[in-house]
């Protein structure tokens, strides 16, 4: 891995604290960032989340949705998991944890907020860390990319009404307007901008000239993920000092999510015979999540002080940490996955 995905969670760590320390000393400086909207959209985090977002959907080949059907049951399982069953879950799981089992640790006043996070978090598909984890369980680069496409254009139609149905069943209003403009900034536009400049570049100097634009735009999108942490934090820091057990509570759900729904695609393709160069990259697809979009979204739906964009933002922190030990799982359990499988026959059953 590069430095960025090996020390994520480092710089994490060093963001949250940075952003604390930068909210207390200059509290005046992040009021005016904060105060600073359209349309309930913060300027300064649209424009980080944009320097984030574009850079990893130039990496998506949306032709490659051409290859959906090479891999056409572990396609089913994945998308099955991400739009089936991982917003749904998500929202049984906060139900559960936050409005009962913690419910008397909470802020009653934020609960509904905490819960907002948690159902953007989950109702979002990872994209760019996807080729990360593919990649160190040896998945099908084909698979992964074909994943990751289709996924990225059901995302422009599914993720509203889904959101939208979840935060309904939660007891949340649901503002229309502030979501519908935050799918059309963090996933219609993005996507447009990323597939005219992907044609560009490829028609101006092939795949090198695009492999050198992603190279150089590699530090800039780490440099906005790490600058929006520090904003946020520097608006939420306060609460986190001072009602640490918080971020531990976010945690449970988000943690239980993960092993749940990776689990479940990684036995699924496993009963359905699908190859492990695809159950592996399957199962990380399925539980990992586009926490750019869920930060980016909570931020515009609740603002940067609030519970869900505080949920939204333990997603982040315990993301790498955890995926890396689905990876390891997945990795270790082959020998078991492949004896005796379904369907096994030594050729790649897809």
């Amino acid at each position: 891995m590069a430095l960025f995905e090996r020390y994520l969670t480092v710089w994490v760590l060093l963001c949250i604290v940075a952003g604390t320390l930068l909210g207390h000393l200059f509290p005046t400086a992040f009021s005016r960032l904060g105060a600073m909207e359209v349309a309930k959209v913060n300027l300064p985090v649209a424009v980080l989340i944009w320097l984030m977002i574009i850079p990893m959907l130039l990496k998506v080949d949306f032709g490659a949705m051409r290859q959906v059907g090479q891999h056409w049951r572990g396609i089913g399982v994945t998308l099955f998991i991400n739009w089936a069953v991982k917003p749904f879950s998500m929202a049984l799981l906060g139900w559960f944890f936050l409005r009962h089992v913690f419910a008397d640790w909470l802020p009653a006043d934020q609960i509904d907020s905490y819960m907002a996070g948690l159902i953007l978090l989950a109702a979002a598909p990872c994209t760019a860390m996807v080729f990360v984890w593919s990649n160190l369980c040896r998945g099908d680069a084909n698979f992964t990319l074909s994943q990751v496409a289709l996924n990225n254009a059901i995302m422009i139609f599914a993720f509203a009404p889904i959101v939208a149905l979840l935060l309904g069943l939660s007891s949340i209003s649901v503002p229309w307007a502030t979501l519908a403009l935050s799918v059309a900034l963090y996933i219609l536009v993005p996507v447009a901008i990323a597939v005219m400049a992907r044609h560009r570049l490829l028609s101006r100097g092939g795949s090198e000239r695009l492999q050198s634009t992603l190279d150089r735009l590699g530090p800039i999108s780490l440099t906005a993920l790490l600058a929006t942490l520090v904003l946020l934090f520097g608006f939420q820091g306060r609460q986190i000092i001072e009602q640490p057990l918080i971020i531990a509570i976010l945690a449970v759900p988000i943690l239980i999510q993960v092993y749940f729904n990776s689990g479940l695609a990684y036995l699924l393709n496993r009963r359905l015979g699908v190859a492990h160069s695809v159950a592996g990259p399957s199962a990380l697809i399925g539980a990992s999540n586009f926490f750019e979009l869920a930060v980016a979204t909570a931020v515009s739906l609740f603002g940067l002080h609030s519970g869900a964009a505080l949920a939204t933002v333990v997603g982040v922190l315990i993301e790498v940490p955890v995926m890396l030990s689905v990876v390891h799982i997945v990795n270790r359990t082959r020998t078991w996955y492949e004896l005796n499988r379904p369907g096994f026959s030594g050729g790649s059953n897809l």
